[in-house]
């Protein structure tokens, strides 16, 4: 990412028409990756760190997510970009599994999630959100599972 060209910290209209498109009555887990600003923007002018500003938005929307049936089924901590661009390195790398489409759906919308979901905006410089239909380990590369 360069300073000319911003990042990917929300979904637009049409990317979030697709995910509701998409079945909504089946598990889904979505892989974060997530890059923090080194200082949080916060459109009041309070002060933190990008992590400080994610952790207010773990801690305020976490309620919800658990509510929902969320659960955090993989976390890593990104160490090194072997393949990819040099400059696309993450702080921040898990796998937040939901009982269903339906059920990210739900989280999104709920008012308490709409609230902390600021404090994710001001502390994310860069982000991917890639939705993907649960499988089941294998014993090689590329199965389906």
């Amino acid at each position: 990412m360069t300073a000319e060209m911003p990042g990917h910290v929300d979904p637009s209209r049409e990317r979030f028409a697709l995910f509701k498109d998409l079945p909504r009555d089946q598990p889904v887990h979505m892989l974060n990756l997530v890059k923090l600003k080194p200082a949080a923007t916060y459109a009041d002018g309070r002060t933190a760190t990008g992590r400080e500003a994610y952790a207010a938005y773990g801690r305020d929307s976490g309620p919800v997510f658990r509510r929902l049936g969320g659960r955090i089924i993989w976390s890593g901590r990104p160490a090194l970009t072997l393949i990819g661009p040099e400059a696309e390195g993450w702080d921040i790398a898990f796998i937040a599994e939901y009982p269903s489409g339906q059920a990210f759906i739900d989280m999104i919308r709920d008012p308490a999630y709409r609230e902390a979901v600021k404090h994710r905006q001001a502390a994310v410089a860069d982000s991917r959100l890639i939705r993907m239909a649960p499988g089941q380990p294998g014993a090689g590369f590329g199965e389906e599972g």
